[in-house]
């Protein structure tokens, strides 16, 4: 029982941070998904964030990537002209 307060401790503290840099400067993402990862040891709800967390995580991924290839090749197009 005491793991498992610890757990949701540090994990919960960690994850509010994460909430906070959203607003904030600092690496939001990152520190919600490192919340939801420590949770996810012992709550299986958080098991179940943890999966949307990073599906999300990777759909903004390819979407940034999408975005900066089309940037690119306006880019190279504008120039041949």
């Amino acid at each position: 029982m005491t793991w498992r307060i610890t757990v949701g401790l540090v994990g919960g503290l960690i994850l509010l941070g994460g909430i906070a840099m959203c607003i904030t400067p600092g690496p939001g993402i990152g520190g919600i998904i490192l919340g939801l990862a420590i949770l996810s040891t012992e709550f299986s709800w958080a098991r179940r964030l943890l999966w949307r967390a990073r599906r999300y995580a990777h759909d903004v991924r390819l979407k940034a990537d999408h975005a900066l290839k089309e940037r690119r090749v306006r880019r190279g197009r504008g120039s041949a002209s």
